[in-house]
């Protein structure tokens, strides 16, 4: 097999630039791909997309198959109709030297809970979109819901030291959840 020679770069999405502390899959994401078309660029490595822990490294992820929810864009949600101008201009000043993800973490998830609810009030005929999506994935995405549920409950603690029966998987336990 013979491949043709190209080029690449490595670049995780949250180090472009955006007015939300990090970079997120939205415009400034689809500027950079165009400029890598522009420049012959052929190839983007974007490391692991999925939800991070303790670290905040893409190294250290939840879920092999969950995205990271900090990289939903909100201007997109705000396109979508999910964000209006007032939601998106919260007041946030975000280190453009260094980020604190702690904060950016809280802030984003501020506005992807408003975009959730708006969604919730009036879904702009997404809902069958969206429960086709948790139908095909129930496989892995309920598992998956129950687990960030019982972590964000018990504050983030390491999983071990939760309610034995839960962590056992007893089937009483996982109802009760």
């Amino acid at each position: 097999m013979e491949y043709q020679r190209s080029a690449g770069i490595l670049l995780h999405p949250t180090s472009l630039p955006g007015p939300y502390g990090i970079g997120d899959i939205g415009p400034a994401a689809f500027r950079w791909v165009d400029f890598l078309a522009e420049t012959g660029c052929g190839l983007w490595q974007v490391l692991p997309l999925g939800p991070t822990g303790y670290g905040d490294s893409p190294y250290q992820c939840f879920s092999a198959f969950a995205g990271n929810p900090l990289l939903i864009s909100p201007e997109k949600l705000k396109e979508d109709g999910f964000l209006s101008n007032e939601e998106l201009n919260i007041p946030f000043e975000p280190n453009p030297k260094k980020i604190d993800y702690g904060e950016v973490i809280e802030y984003k998830k501020s506005l992807l809970k408003t975009a959730y609810q708006n969604f919730k009030s009036n879904s702009k005929g997404l809902e069958k979109d969206f429960n086709k999506f948790c139908e095909e994935h129930n496989d892995w995405l309920d598992d998956y819901s129950l687990f960030m549920a019982c972590k964000d409950f018990h504050n983030g603690d390491i999983w071990s030291r939760w309610d034995k029966g839960l962590v056992q998987r007893d089937e009483s336990a996982l109802k009760e959840w």
